[in-house]
């Protein structure tokens, strides 16, 4: 027989026959009870400990019920129900319509009112597991490091990234170039209930209108399709608007479908996966010039996320640049550069066409000419990396001269691990030790 939890709670009531009565019943029930004789007295009994539901008379001297209930951050703290002798129905109504969880009156019918109280204590209960659990996976995921920032722009986005996960609605994440669009896109997969399953990104502008179904669907006792390998996760369409238009409407196919049909096949597989689309380009736009397909934006745009241009949230800049400088000192071992005024007033001035991705790039070069000595953030915004950038020794060039080649087999194969390091003539495990001793964002590199 599964064991029943024992709720605990916090009694408010200045009478203290009613208090006690109150304290006997709980105990009855199996709840854990603390009890105190004014509204005054909460806040310091909830920093040392949090029930899972408080219970205040109305009426006390001092603050009243009503005026803890005004006091409190109803989202943050436990759910309160008030009781009372002297209640009306309007003062009930205004106190549930100020947040309180219920209004009883007294005298109290007792069944009723442990209902009441198990059903708040259960609300807070799952309402403190989801809290937990989002931070859990915000801690694993590093989503605040991925999605760094302190804007409302960006903390809204980083709600909306842990909300959506949980679904498995069809996402379209639009933003300009290198606003992280693919770090959305893995964060909605990392974060969600397919997490263990593939993640595979296509490059929608590569996609060959000639030879779709031998690639994507595979042939009949032969090679299987790629989309296969999206089968249980997630699939992750990038620059969308960029897709063949007939290329357009075999993907829809799929889509609805959530089946292939191998070239020469007699039987379609099933597949299941998630859909989560990005591009650069205003897609109604795209529609008006028909190089996108109505009916297949409606499948992919379910749920729209819009990525910030770094110029619209420059309160971010410092920050992003400390995380950076952190990031490139450590991996060339050298001092963080300092930040002079007309440091920032560049950092300020400048637009960041490239948006996060120009702005890493930038911090880069200012880390590898503080290392010589010398350098400045307006200089690092215009400077040719290939003539300002050579490293000192002998070390630093091998690096840079690998990660220039690892990120150009990367992009040039859209990510597919396999292909990159087969490409650069080393092992898939090679790669993958070569990416973290250099540092390098494969999601960046896209």
């Amino acid at each position: 027989m599964t064991e029943q939890p024992r709720y605990s709670i916090l009694i408010v009531d200045d009478d203290k026959s009613m208090r006690q009565s109150l304290v006997t019943l709980l105990d009855a029930a199996g709840w854990h009870t603390d009890a105190v004789n004014r509204a005054s007295h909460v806040d310091a009994r909830l920093a040392e400990t949090r029930p899972d539901v408080i219970l205040s008379d109305v009426r006390m001297p001092g603050m009243s019920g009503l005026d803890l209930l005004q006091s409190m951050d109803v989202d943050a703290s436990p759910p309160l129900v008030l009781i009372s002798a002297h209640g009306d129905i309007p003062m009930a109504v205004q106190a549930i319509q100020d947040g309180a969880y219920s209004f009883v009156e007294k005298p109290y019918e007792p069944r009723r009112l442990l209902t009441i109280l198990r059903h708040a204590a259960e609300q807070s209960r799952m309402r403190k597991s989801n809290d937990r659990l989002k931070n859990r996976l915000l801690q694993l995921s590093g989503l605040d490091r991925i999605m760094l920032g302190r804007t409302d722009e960006i903390r809204h986005l980083r709600q909306d990234i842990l909300d959506l996960a949980e679904t498995e609605a069809a996402v379209l994440i639009q933003g300009e170039t290198g606003t992280g669009k693919e770090l959305v896109a893995r964060a909605l997969h990392d974060l969600g209930p397919n997490a263990d399953g593939p993640f595979l990104a296509l490059n929608c502008a590569a996609l060959p209108a000639d030879g779709f179904e031998t690639e994507m669907f595979g042939v009949n006792d032969g090679p299987g399709g790629r989309l296969l390998a999206a089968s249980g996760g997630t699939l992750f369409l990038d620059e969308i608007c960029s897709c063949p238009v007939p290329v357009q409407a075999k993907l829809l196919r799929v889509i609805e479908e959530k089946q292939i049909m191998p070239v020469g096949g007699s039987a379609p597989i099933p597949l299941s996966f998630r859909v989560v689309s990005a591009t650069n380009e205003d897609v109604q736009e795209a529609v008006g010039q028909n190089r996108l397909r109505q009916d297949f934006l409606f499948r992919i745009n379910t749920v729209v996320l819009d990525l910030p241009a770094l110029r619209h949230r420059r309160d971010d800049l410092v920050l992003l640049l400390s995380h950076f400088f952190q990031e490139y000192a450590d991996l060339y071992e050298t001092a963080i550069p300092e930040l002079t005024q007309d440091d920032l007033t560049a950092l300020l001035a400048h637009d960041w066409p490239g948006n996060v991705r120009e702005l890493r790039s930038v911090a880069e070069r200012r880390v590898l000419s503080s290392r010589r000595g010398s350098g400045t953030i307006a200089q690092a915004i215009s400077s040719d990396p290939q003539v300002e950038d050579v490293p000192d020794t002998l070390r630093e060039a091998v690096a840079a001269f690998e990660r220039e080649l690892i990120g150009k087999a990367i992009r040039a194969n859209n990510g597919r691990m396999d292909a990159a390091a087969e490409a650069l003539g080393i092992g898939r495990r090679t790669l993958n030790d070569k990416i973290v001793k250099l540092g390098l964002d494969k999601d960046a590199l896209l």
